[in-house]
């Protein structure tokens, strides 16, 4: 803890806590820590109980993946109120866990909104890796009837999975853009220069003519 309170950066913490993150520690030198601790499960434990986020997303690093119970990463992900920290621990954690399928179902219906975004994000990997047992109609019917008026990171997920649809499911495509034109959910979202738009029209016509599909 005293190691990661050295690496704090001020700057680091103000461009962080505009996204809504409260820590300011570097992440590059935050991985570098990782590394040179290695996987370390009861530490990682440890290091989550702190609360502190620098710390938790540490743990992120060091854990072993498969070796969390259903339940601790329910209460993990509940506890997890920063995106940063909620993002490493679906991408880095759960999608890796045995359990990941049965918490995306648990999580996607969740009156929690913050809760429900983690639901959708693990339904946006499965819609581009193992869309068989999806109903992608379905999921435009959701996003089409409550992504405009959802909680800014549960917004944001679903608008991803839209994104997601269009790209990887020709045969939705034109749907999924239409969706998108008539909702305008982050149509006018600052984007810097070379990077895509996450609007989601934009974002599957570049994807798709990157692709060539």
């Amino acid at each position: 803890m005293a190691e990661l309170a050295a690496l704090e950066d001020p700057k680091a913490r103000a461009v962080n806590e505009k996204h809504g993150d409260d820590h300011g520690v570097n992440l590059s030198k935050l991985r570098a820590v990782a590394k040179r601790l290695k996987t370390q499960q009861e530490l990682a434990r440890e290091l989550w109980v702190t609360g502190d986020s620098a710390a938790r997303l540490l743990a992120l690093l060091i854990c072993r993946p498969k070796a969390f119970e259903r339940v601790e990463l329910d209460i993990m992900l509940r506890e997890a109120r920063t995106p940063k920290v909620q993002d490493w621990l679906v991408n880095y954690v759960v999608k890796k866990n045995p359990n990941a399928e049965e918490l995306r179902v648990s999580w996607f219906a969740d009156p929690d909104p913050v809760v429900a975004s983690a639901g959708w994000a693990l339904t946006t990997e499965r819609v581009a890796k193992k869309p068989e047992t999806l109903d992608l109609a379905a999921l435009l019917d959701s996003i089409e009837a409550e992504m405009k008026d959802a909680q800014e990171r549960l917004q944001w997920a679903m608008n991803h999975c839209l994104a997601q649809i269009g790209i990887e499911h020709p045969e939705y495509r034109s749907r999924a853009i239409a969706i998108g034109e008539r909702l305008k959910v982050l149509e006018d979202y600052p984007t810097p220069p070379n990077c895509t738009s996450p609007f989601a029209p934009i974002w599957i016509t570049e994807m798709v003519r990157r692709q060539g599909k």
